[in-house]
């Protein structure tokens, strides 16, 4: 670690936060919030999935943000007639009749996965190894992926034919599930002026791997008082039903609740939240800033709210 003390550290990585938000700025208009929850996950060792209608520039946001750190960027648009090969690689004869394994695209630090819901479950399953080990196994043989490493999927909430849901393990496998809305009517005007013109903008490299894996070990590193971590606990509990802390809302309107990954999510962004607002340690506030994009994909309505219209949404708000 290049740094003196963990506070310089932190006072570095809310600098480097401040350039990257920067940088990003100038192609991607608006979307702050996206932004800072992505590049939470990121300084997490965390993945994302991004939903949201076309044409809201979830591509060209992760392309961005891909620019902006001196990673190796690898784009997988994924088609119903991909293969789980065509992710990983696969095993080759070369000349002298040998087997030589082919890297596939899976082998890079940022992996965008367009359109994720678009392929079968078993080329989905393919990223599942890959997600939580760090490595793929190809012909019984293991291939440790390069660190860091994260996969930041994309996925259209409104066209469902001819694609397949991803199962709640590989759900559970995000750190966060981000929404992404449309553009107020001020920031849409600025989007059709950029993008109408022939000006284009080239994103500056801001940080390295080596730097990103040293905010990673910061992150771990930030002290939590157990009041912060009993409340993320106890909010996490909130959501099972019958459970011992579950409330009214949870039995009436959940089928399932969060599991053990949430609580560490919720801990784990609190503290990222914190040093990204200039704190060195995390309070509730900071948990509570995390819990949807968290506990969004984590939760399953019952019948009775899909029919009330209630939003998994509007229920973590009333756990909060």
């Amino acid at each position: 670690m290049k740094y003196s003390s963990d506070v310089e550290a932190a006072e570095a990585m809310k600098v480097a936060y401040d350039k990257i938000r920067s940088e990003i700025g100038n192609v991607i208009i608006g979307q702050d919030e996206v932004v800072k929850r992505l590049l939470t996950a990121i300084f997490c060792q965390g993945h994302c999935l991004l939903v949201g209608v076309p044409g809201l520039a979830k591509t060209l946001l992760i392309q961005t943000i891909a620019s902006s750190l001196d990673l190796n960027f690898n784009r997988i648009q994924f088609t119903p007639d991909l293969m789980p090969s065509d992710i990983l690689g696969s095993e080759t004869l070369d000349q002298n009749r040998n087997f030589k394994f082919i890297k596939g695209p899976i082998f890079a630090n940022i992996i965008l996965a367009d359109e994720i819901n678009r392929t079968p479950p078993k080329t989905q399953s393919a990223l599942l190894e890959a997600m939580q080990e760090y490595s793929v196994t190809i012909a019984g043989a293991k291939h440790p992926l390069d660190r860091p490493f994260f996969v930041l999927a994309t996925q259209n909430p409104i066209e469902q034919e001819g694609t397949y849901p991803l199962p709640e393990a590989q759900l559970d496998r995000f750190m966060f599930m981000i929404q992404l809305d449309y553009p107020s009517y001020a920031e849409e005007v600025n989007i059709v002026k950029n993008t109408t013109s022939d000006n284009r903008y080239q994103v500056k490299k801001v940080i390295s791997a080596e730097e990103i894996t040293d905010f990673q070990h910061l992150v771990r590193r930030v002290p939590v008082t157990d009041h912060v971590i009993e409340y993320a606990v106890k909010l996490v509990h909130k959501t099972r039903p019958k459970g011992s802390l579950a409330v009214k809302d949870t039995n009436d309107y959940l089928e399932w609740g969060a599991g053990p990954r949430a609580s560490q999510s919720l801990i784990l962004a609190a503290k990222c939240n914190a040093l990204l607002s200039g704190k060195y340690s995390p309070d509730i506030e900071d948990v509570q800033a995390v819990a949807l994009p968290v506990l969004r994909h984590r939760i399953i309505r019952n019948f009775k709210a899909e029919a009330e219209g209630i939003s998994v949404d509007d229920i973590i708000g009333r756990l909060l």
